[in-house]
């Protein structure tokens, strides 16, 4: 197709579609495939993936262990904004596709290869997010997308593929695959297709994998204390831990207590409604320890500009504009407030719900002496409320004056 592509690096999961890109990328490109797997804590062995690309005739195969860099420098970032897109997804997904195109783009450099390609569909986000990353990070770089591309556009053609060019497929694996489209690391597992393209359809309860039904959980609460430290969490009950160790444990403990499930319709990127179901217990504890810290420590009006903002950035980070300008503006303002996001908060895990019982720090702005409903010894003079009362009021008196009373 392109004599001008002599090596490519492929996102590579060793499933059945990335593998049929690689014999297809050699037939069609003519080219060496350089294979890149990264383990971003999707709680399946990477490994195997190995043993699949050089069965394939694979020479180069890159596998790495990410997940404490993708906790530490893309989802606490991302977290300390609150960030929550169209009212209730935790980005997920999102967030681990910049370090992935970053890394396709720097073993590409590495290696000498002439372009990077991904297993994203052109019906999905994750081709925006993989191809904005990498040309934010290297303009020049040649991007192939084999789904855009082929027709190889169902389950029955990728089989039949397979096939004619001895690719190993598990035949009877396949057969009894889950009828989802699944994408997990540490920060979240979510499902989509299958029966849950019927929005009216329940999911059903063993699809899960990471968390008990709310119903299932145990009739007794859990206590939780998550330590702060200039807004990202190091410690669980007084255990300093790795951001990748915290965020597990937080999964674990979250899961067990039916923490974490979403079944929502997102608006994608490509103009689409589509409706997924995710589990992120992890992430779901912290969001609400974080807002409960940061309830004693930010100034109000800060607090309610993070708000504003976080909306902008959640769209950002969920339409692929992680290397953007705006987003490290946005990510440097938002950073400038978490100096005093540090301290404690203690929460229940009770059936479900993230319940907060407790929070402390000393850098909090929360004074009792002034917040006191008794005896505060002169520290707040009420009939100080009596002049910004008449002076808020103003505008509405003369308009109620002019008869232009609400309706």
């Amino acid at each position: 197709m392109s004599s001008s592509i002599k090596r490519v690096v492929l996102a590579y999961s060793g499933g059945l579609d990335t593998s049929v890109i690689l014999k297809w990328l050699e037939d069609q490109y003519g080219c060496e495939v350089i294979t890149f797997t990264a383990d971003l804590g999707q709680g399946e062995e990477v490994e195997p993936a190995r043993a699949k690309a050089e069965a394939l005739g694979v020479k180069q195969i890159y596998i790495e262990d990410l997940r404490e860099i993708f906790v530490r420098d893309y989802v606490f970032p991302m977290f300390r904004a609150n960030t929550i897109y169209e009212g209730e997804y935790l980005l997920g997904t999102s967030i681990a596709r910049p370090l992935i195109a970053r890394r396709l783009v720097e073993i590409a450099e590495e290696t000498g290869a002439d372009a990077i390609a991904h297993g994203a569909t052109g019906k999905g986000n994750d081709q925006v997010r993989f191809e904005l990353g990498a040309y934010a990070l290297k303009p020049g770089i040649k991007v192939i997308a084999p789904w855009r591309e082929w027709d190889l556009n169902s389950r029955e053609r990728l089989m039949a593929y397979a096939e004619q060019h001895n690719i190993p497929v598990d035949y009877k694996k396949q057969g009894t695959k889950s009828p989802y489209s699944m994408d997990a690391n540490l920060l979240h597992i979510s499902y989509e297709g299958g029966p849950l393209e019927d929005p009216w359809t329940e999911a059903e309860e063993d699809m899960w994998r990471w968390s008990v039904s709310p119903e299932a959980a145990p009739d007794e609460s859990e206590t939780l204390t998550i330590g702060f430290e200039k807004g990202d969490p190091v410690s669980i009950n007084g255990e300093r831990l790795s951001a990748a160790e915290l965020l597990a444990k937080l999964n674990e403990r979250g899961g067990a207590h039916g923490v974490g499930r979403l079944d929502i319709v997102e608006n994608r990127y490509v103009g689409m409604k589509s409706r997924g179901c995710y589990e992120t217990p992890g992430g779901t504890i912290l969001l609400r320890a974080r807002r409960a810290l940061e309830s004693i420590t930010l100034d109000r009006e800060a607090a309610h500009l993070k708000d504003e903002l976080m909306p902008r950035y959640a769209s950002i980070i969920y339409n692929g504009y992680w290397w953007s300008p705006e987003r490290r503006m946005l990510q440097a303002a938002i950073d400038d407030t978490q100096g005093v996001v540090n301290g404690e908060v203690r929460l229940r895990l009770y059936k479900g719900n993230v319940i907060v019982a407790g929070r402390r720090s000393e850098d909090t702005l929360f004074d009792d002496a002034i917040a006191t409903f008794e005896d505060d010894a002169g520290a707040y003079d009420q009939k100080d409320a009596e002049g910004f009362i008449r002076l808020n009021a103003l505008r509405l008196r003369i308009a109620a004056s002019r008869n232009r009373k609400p309706t």
